[in-house]
């Protein structure tokens, strides 16, 4: 008889899984008619071939590849105790903390930039 409990609850929460999924297709196509209608009266314009560019972009690799590679140095450094590469790695992370503000944020808005992240937040002070 347990079992016969555990199946009707399975049942109820698959049924109920598969409404929500029907419930969030017809949203979104719902959510693309109203954007067509709205580029059709021109009050949008059409941001799909933008989003397609940036598939094909390869700004985000290269940023990501330039921010891992002082981790791969520092990490590369640590592992083969090579003391003189210990300090340069010491002076190069002492130099870097003390860039201008003005220029670690100006480099974090341009990462954010290139991932699609609002980074205008840095310059108010995080506040929105």
């Amino acid at each position: 008889m347990a079992w016969f409990g555990l199946a009707k609850i399975a049942l109820q929460a698959g049924g109920k899984l598969y409404a929500n999924r029907q419930r969030t297709k017809m949203a979104m196509s719902d959510a693309r008619l109203m954007h067509a209608e709205k580029m059709a009266r021109g009050e949008e314009t059409y941001q799909g071939k933008l989003l397609e560019a940036r598939q094909n972009d390869y700004k985000d690799e290269i940023v990501l590849a330039i921010l891992t590679l002082p981790i791969i140095v520092l990490a590369w450094s640590v592992w083969t105790e090579d003391p003189a590469a210990m300090e340069k790695i010491d002076v190069f992370f002492e130099y870097f903390s003390n860039l201008p503000k003005w220029f670690t944020n100006l480099w974090i808005l341009v990462v954010a930039s290139v991932f699609g992240i609002k980074g205008t937040q840095i310059f108010r002070g995080g506040k929105k």
